[in-house]
């Protein structure tokens, strides 16, 4: 019996041991899986919380604008400092005040009217005037049809206020025009350009054309010229600020560029007739009627220019159209 006792107490010892294991290995599956099911909890939440903070819109780094290179080997860069051609105009009553000077912008060196800041902004121009007599030969001087250059402006101060009404230092609009003396001692005006710039201090290249619609009729240069100026104009200014030109590149009808050869201007020569005619003239009594037929051509010639450059603005519209 004793022996059969034990025996039966062996087995239910081993009964209970069994069973405890087999309870601690459910404990341990059941913590392990509630553990397991928090943990994805957990992840579930953080990603929902993820998901609903709203991603902020990446913001565009803005690049400054470069200067323009080049691309024409006959071109004036004025890589050589020479500006001997070129001056400021300041005598005329809407003019602004300042000097000429080469300065260097990223590496590349142009003409600046640097404005002394004298005078207000509101109608002051800033005029630099060239003579084309001193940068082509008289016989290329004749053959000019049109002028192209670069042209920039900065911001010395923050008085450009911009569509969130923010002051910023930057010259807004930049626009102009130009006009040319011409044979027979008459003005020509030159087609309005214009650009831009709001974010920096320093603009781009507005690439300006200047072209002599009405060469045909005489309204060009010639070579008998000892002048033959153009004058690039910058109105409308937005801010304080500077002028710059750079990269001038003559062509003839034909779109071809000219030889660029700078000289003191004095290339032309006036025969000895025309000067005796000149010294000997003394009929005064029509000097007032050749002055009002003078005023009268003029005029004319500005009415053709503008005529001329709609046919052209029309024309061009019209086949971007078609």
């Amino acid at each position: 019996m004793a022996g059969g006792f034990f025996g039966k107490r062996g087995y239910i010892m081993s009964y209970k041991k069994l069973f405890i294991a087999a309870l601690t290995l459910c404990v341990c599956a059941s913590s392990c899986s509630q553990g397991e099911s928090s943990e994805v909890s957990k992840t579930e939440s953080s990603q929902a919380e993820t998901s609903e903070i709203p991603s902020e819109p990446a913001t565009e780094e803005l690049i400054p604008p470069s200067p323009a290179e080049a691309t024409d080997p006959n071109t004036i860069t004025f890589d050589d400092e020479d500006f001997s051609f070129a001056h400021a105009q300041t005598a005329d009553k809407d003019s602004a005040q300042g000097t000429l000077e080469i300065t260097e912008i990223q590496g590349n060196k142009m003409l600046r009217f640097t404005d002394d800041g004298t005078a207000p902004l509101d109608e002051k121009v800033q005029k630099i005037q060239f003579d084309a007599a001193k940068m082509l030969s008289p016989e290329n001087m004749a053959k000019v049809r049109s002028i192209e250059f670069d042209a920039y402006a900065d911001a010395t101060a923050d008085k450009f206020v911009n569509d969130n009404n923010e002051n910023v230092k930057a010259p807004g609009w930049i626009g102009g025009g130009g006009g040319a003396n011409v044979s027979g001692d008459k003005w020509y005006d030159f087609s309005e350009w214009s650009g831009g710039e709001y974010n920096f201090d320093m603009s781009g290249a507005v690439h300006v054309k200047f072209k002599f619609l009405l060469a045909k009729s005489g309204q060009c240069w010639d070579e008998t010229m000892t002048e033959a100026t153009f004058m690039v104009m910058r109105w409308g200014a937005k801010n304080e600020g500077n002028f710059y030109i750079d990269n001038i590149v003559f062509y003839d009808e034909d779109g071809n560029s000219l030889p660029i050869e700078i000289s003191d201007g004095n290339n032309a020569e006036v025969s000895e007739d025309t000067s005796d005619i000149s010294e000997n003239s003394e009929d005064t009594g029509n000097s007032d009627i050749d002055e009002l037929i003078g005023q009268a051509e003029e005029q004319i010639s500005q009415y053709e220019s503008q005529a001329q450059e709609a046919i052209e603005e029309a024309t061009e519209l019209i086949n971007e159209l078609q």
